[in-house]
């Protein structure tokens, strides 16, 4: 098998098992564990398996002084995507919840178009449009029954939370940390909103049947350790673009889930509301290296541009 091959592989599963956080978390909603509770054991058992990785890598846990107040930062957005989104799964249905969260690109775009000045191409213009048309389906629901606006705002935040997350990681100096430190930082102090949030403790809801835990193992497990792994070297394999455009499995899967498991109704304007959003986004990221293509191709076909139809100069 070549690297390419081996990247989209890897890129699908990363995609996937992030797409798997409804599947293991809805259940622990049913048997009464809170977003709160759910979501402090999945930092909580992370962080080692994380650990784990740093140490087979053989990468030092030593921080300089200048990285501790990003990462807490860092630690913070991430955290704050997590639970607004795990939130948002008591007011909707999770495999919309999952669509709307893939919005984060063109948020990343906004940003940095209206922070650090850099042009808003008509691409993303349109691509921003396509996506609050799908949005827009989605809130009117089938036969005019809207979602929970509650619900579409905790998205919102979600979303957001996480694409200032990525500006921030991308634009400041943990942009050098390797990913895997990171990461394990980013983990290790974000899990202290879900320790005050739990009353250090105190009101966290503990899962009454054994097999429940290995829910909350699956979720530090998959939609986190094994995902980033994946992301990770998708990313070395195949580059970010593709890796990111693999991302609309995430969505998909927990659609896949949602509708298979915990019976969950896709409707024809729902479906096109989706399907919206994930040409949107995938057009947006996909367009970031078309102009690189374009150069490409007329390097290699210089007489085939424009360059014939252009008048000689006299």
């Amino acid at each position: 098998m070549n690297v390419k091959a081996k990247g989209y592989i890897l890129g699908a599963i990363a995609a996937a098992t992030y797409g798997m956080n409804p599947l293991f978390a809805l259940p622990l909603y049913k048997d009464g564990m809170n977003p709160d509770s759910v979501l402090f054991f999945r930092y909580l058992f992370a962080i080692p398996i994380m650990a784990v990785m740093i140490k087979s890598r053989r990468r030092s846990f030593r921080l300089q002084r200048k990285e501790i107040l990003p990462l807490i930062i860092m630690g913070l957005l991430l955290s704050l995507s997590s639970l607004a989104l795990f939130l948002s799964y008591n007011y909707m249905e999770a495999g919309i919840a999952s669509t709307l969260l893939f919005v984060y690109p063109i948020m990343v775009a906004l940003i940095m178009s209206c922070v650090f000045k850099e042009a808003l191409k008509p691409l993303t213009i349109f691509c921003i449009f396509l996506a609050l048309s799908g949005i827009a389906l989605l809130y009117q629901g089938d036969n005019g029954q809207p979602i929970s606006l509650q619900g579409i705002l905790l998205v919102m935040v979600s979303a957001l939370s996480y694409a200032i997350y990525i500006v921030g990681v991308n634009r400041s100096t943990l942009k050098e940390i390797p990913t895997v430190k990171l990461t394990f930082y980013v983990l290790l102090f974000g899990v202290s909103l879900f320790v005050f949030r739990v009353d250090f403790g105190q009101s966290v809801i503990v899962p009454d049947k054994w097999y429940l835990w290995g829910n909350l193992i699956a979720l530090a497990a998959l939609p986190t350790a094994l995902s980033f792994l994946c992301t990770t070297q998708a990313i070395q394999y195949i580059g970010s673009t593709p890796t990111a455009i693999l991302g609309a499995l995430e969505p998909l899967t927990a659609l896949f889930f949602g509708i298979l498991l915990f019976g969950e109704t896709l409707t024809v304007q729902l479906g096109c509301g989706i399907a919206l959003i994930l040409i949107a986004v995938t057009l947006i990221i996909a367009g970031n290296n078309i102009s690189q293509h374009l150069i490409r191709f007329r390097k290699l076909f210089p007489k085939l541009p424009l360059r014939r139809n252009k008048a000689p100069r006299q």
